[in-house]
């Protein structure tokens, strides 16, 4: 099954530009998007994240993160992605979506399960800047 496959990255990121072009070498069609200057709202944003625990949803190199001036584990899910909203680069990334399924993360054996991989991405850590 070959899919259209919406990306949310930060522009830039070497991860990023390993992770579209494993998607893109498995037959999909990659429509790269700027996690930074999306339009975002709290419901736009929130439905990426499903039922996974809130600590979850940031990125956990973000420089806030890192010096603990956000706790993840501290926050409700209003307040993470009110954060979000206004400081982009807390977010996990990429976004993905496709078909209307929507993920934060890159994790290849859940997307080769979903739309299948026909390559190994050999660094599958997110970007870490």
């Amino acid at each position: 099954m070959m899919a259209t496959v919406f990306f949310f990255e930060k522009p830039g990121c070497g991860n990023n530009a390993r992770q579209k072009k494993l998607l893109a070498a498995s037959g999909h069609t990659v429509i790269a998007k700027n996690i930074l200057t999306h339009p975002w709202t709290e419901e736009s944003l929130a439905v990426f994240f499903g039922s996974r625990p809130v600590h979850e949803w940031f990125n956990k190199a973000s420089p806030r993160v890192k010096s603990w001036e956000i706790v993840p584990e501290a926050l409700s899910a209003e307040e993470a992605v009110n954060l979000m909203l206004k400081d982009p680069l807390l977010i996990r990334r990429p976004l993905i979506e496709i078909e209307g399924r929507r993920d934060a993360g890159f994790d290849q054996e859940r997307l080769h399960e979903w739309i299948g991989l026909s390559a190994i991405l050999s660094d599958p850590e997110a970007c870490r800047k």
